[in-house]
């Protein structure tokens, strides 16, 4: 695959972004608007209802602070994965609600886990690791822009606030880094130069005859065109003829 076809935008990416953040934004609304709290429906550790919350846990929020501080990385990072990992960004958007859901169930307090925080830790871990093990240089770059934004949320798989998830924080981040190792992505291939080649040989490079072996340039001698050589044909008139 080649590189400018791998990394092309199409409308289709925004699809993600905006049906996250819509669905957030209408599940927050419709709380409001109905004077109801769906809290309860978020993950509740150990507990066989507490179950459903591992779906419907990303798009519940407390409070509007909650709701936006959520909603932009939410949407940068769900876009650069629909970027740079188009062939496997619905799965690790699948599989990393999932994961982190159940992980969360599993080493969670025992209180409701509701936010897209969770979701927002797994996609900055697998941006940043997949990076990280395909050395490739655009993903590269992507990670430590990851980690130059986001670096911050570091801090918060620990306990250093008691009413946030920082149990929801590492399991996005595990699964993140989890998915990061096993889901395989196609690299495109980067062009490779004549000297990057096995069977490269310096004597016969054209652009390295034109220097030394004190690198000074030096000016090759001209090779002698071969004389012009020009045939003329000649017709013969048709005899003249008299009426």
């Amino acid at each position: 695959m080649k590189e400018n076809n791998y990394f092309k935008f199409s409308l289709n990416m925004l699809l993600a972004p905006l049906f996250v953040v819509l669905t957030i934004w209408t599940v927050f609304w419709l709380e409001l608007e109905l004077g109801v709290s769906y809290n309860s429906f978020g993950i509740r550790p150990r507990t066989l209802i507490g179950l459903r919350g591992v779906v419907f846990s990303p798009f519940i929020h407390g409070s509007l602070s909650h709701l936006y501080n959520n909603t932009l990385p939410m949407a940068i990072l769900t876009l650069s994965l629909m970027y740079f990992y188009r062939g496997n960004a619905l799965k690790v958007l699948l599989y990393g609600m999932l994961f982190s859901g159940l992980l969360t169930w599993i080493i969670g307090r025992d209180s409701y886990h509701i936010g897209a925080s969770g979701m927002i830790y797994v996609l900055a871990s697998f941006i940043f690791f997949k990076g990280v093990f395909t050395k490739y240089y655009r993903l590269i770059a992507l990670s430590l822009a990851t980690v130059f934004i986001y670096g911050s949320l570091l801090w918060y798989i620990f306990p250093v606030e008691d009413d946030i998830s920082w149990e929801g924080h590492l399991s996005g981040f595990i699964t993140g880094l989890l998915l990061a190792k096993i889901v395989r992505t196609p690299i495109p291939k980067t062009k490779k130069y004549a000297w990057e080649a096995e069977d490269y040989n310096e004597e016969e490079d054209e652009f390295l005859k034109h220097f030394d072996e004190d690198g000074n340039f030096i000016e090759l001698p001209k090779e002698e065109e071969p004389p012009i050589k020009i045939n003329y044909h000649y017709k013969k008139e048709p005899p003249e003829t008299k009426d």
